[in-house]
């Protein structure tokens, strides 16, 4: 039992479950890049899809058992910090990319699609916390919309990939979404999928870990929830989409880079439907505070500044990277002194 354990012993768990969710991480994105090759489906909608789920499923467990616990705004604002976090994540990838900016590089037109769906999604809570406590087995009626709209837009990021009314104008520094080996191309990508689905088992165990770490140190340390959940178990079940970002910039596969990302936030908003659904006592829109919520602003507010990035698509600015970059990080970094000050 955690509870058992030292706060020193608590936290060495807690590191351990983040090397295997980095480890993990780093393997996944050489295989979703193949397996973009191999099944011809693209690097932006395996990112999207493949990748940022099967990355975000640790943060999926900290969120779901935090809420059958009846930790409200733990579960809600790792799955809501999550996003904020990752999205700052996309920023550092900027930085490490320095050909050009890497919205503009990374030029594709399912990511800002994506980004659409996103800000829809995010838009969601807010509505949700503002109508009647009205519940279905104790899960709020738009918590079921959630997962309909994701699996909606994923059919649409097909669609709009495969038959384009939009194209991004190519430059000199654009990368484009071309199989490595074209021999490679050919195999079949059952192995690759087998494989990638082993890590997430991995993936989804370091996240149980994590969820339980976080409530005791929680406890331990007299830490609210929302502190522990947006910016440490968040920050830690994120860490796959970082590695996997910064990975997948270094083998010039852009669009997996920020297709991972954005995917993966999309994804994470499925955690607020998990975290309606093991939540038992009402709905959890209406359990959270004011500083859950500012979390979800948080991320919507990002999330829009990076789509502006992707329609802009300026080559470089400062520190050759994009203005939405440096506006993700001053937006972050003020996001955390203030929870920081709320404590």
């Amino acid at each position: 039992m955690l509870t058992d354990l030292n706060t020193p012993a608590i936290a060495a768990i807690m590191a351990a479950a983040a090397a295997v969710i980095l480890l993990c991480g780093l393997r996944m994105t050489t295989l979703a890049d193949r397996i973009a090759d191999r099944t011809g489906l693209g690097e932006a909608l395996i990112g999207g899809v493949l990748l940022g789920a099967a990355t975000s499923l640790s943060g999926a467990v900290v969120s779901l058992t935090s809420a059958l616990n009846g930790h409200a705004s733990l579960a809600f604002a790792n799955g809501i910090g999550g996003i904020a976090a990752q999205t700052a994540f996309l920023a550092i990838a900027d930085l490490v990319y320095r050909r050009a900016n890497l919205e503009h590089a990374a030029a594709e037109l399912a990511n800002v699609f994506q980004c659409g769906l996103l800000i829809v999604l995010l838009a969601i809570p807010f509505l949700a916390s503002t109508t009647p406590e009205v519940t279905l087995f104790a899960i709020h009626p738009l918590s079921f919309a959630i997962p309909a709209i994701y699996v909606a837009g994923i059919v649409a990021t097909r669609r709009v990939r495969e038959f384009p009314m939009w194209q991004p104008i190519s430059t000199d520094e654009t990368r484009l979404d071309t199989p490595e080996d074209e021999d490679d191309a050919r195999k079949s990508p059952v192995g690759l999928i087998v494989t990638f689905a082993v890590l997430v088992v991995f993936l989804a165990g370091a996240g149980w870990t994590i969820a339980r770490c976080g409530v005791a140190l929680s406890d331990r340390l007299g830490l609210s929830e929302t502190l522990v959940g947006a910016l440490m178990t968040a920050v830690i079940t994120s860490l796959p989409e970082l590695v996997t970002t910064l990975a997948a910039v270094r083998r010039g596969a852009l669009q997996l880079a920020v297709g991972g990302i954005i995917g993966g936030n999309s994804f994470d908003t499925l955690f607020l439907t998990i975290s309606d659904a093991g939540y038992r006592e009402g709905s959890i829109y209406h359990a959270v505070g004011k500083t859950d919520f500012f979390w979800n602003a948080v991320g919507l507010v990002m999330t829009g500044v990076l789509l502006l990035g992707l329609l802009l698509r300026q080559k470089e600015g400062t520190a050759r990277i994009g203005f939405e970059s440096l506006l993700l990080f001053l937006i972050f970094g003020a996001a955390i002194g203030l929870q920081a000050l709320w404590g």
